[in-house]
């Protein structure tokens, strides 16, 4: 699957019957100063928020080893950035905090274990 695909996420709005569609592709950055990331970007309109994964001690990113889009914590949590439901729960997670309202680059992993923990109940 190619990084640089562009997909749609339609998701409720504030009122009734209204939708808000959300543009999200995965990136991969490479760093000469630190570890590799694994990049959400999430576009509504001309606003684009980053959640941004860097790899380190326990934050495993595709370096070689894992294949496009996995972030793990550790051995025991590890989702997808290719899927759309992976994709919801974070922009779920996202909203429930209040960090989609204007541009930004946000760490991804502290909303991990909230998005792991909703995917792992979901199914």
């Amino acid at each position: 699957m190619s990084e640089r695909r562009v997909r749609r996420l339609l998701t409720e709005g504030a009122t009734a019957g209204e939708t808000v569609t959300y543009r999200w592709s995965v990136r991969h950055r490479h760093s000469t100063e630190g570890p590799c990331a694994e990049v959400l970007v999430l576009t509504r309109g001309t606003t684009t928020t980053h959640l941004v994964f860097r790899g380190g001690e326990g934050r495993l990113v595709p370096d070689g080893f894992l294949h496009s889009g996995a972030v793990a914590l550790g051995e025991h949590a590890a989702l997808n950035l290719h899927e759309p439901g992976v994709v919801r729960a974070f922009v779920d997670e996202a909203l429930r905090r209040g960090l989609l309202e204007g541009p930004a680059e946000l760490d991804g992993w502290e909303l991990f274990p909230a998005v792991a923990t909703r995917r792992a109940t979901d199914g």
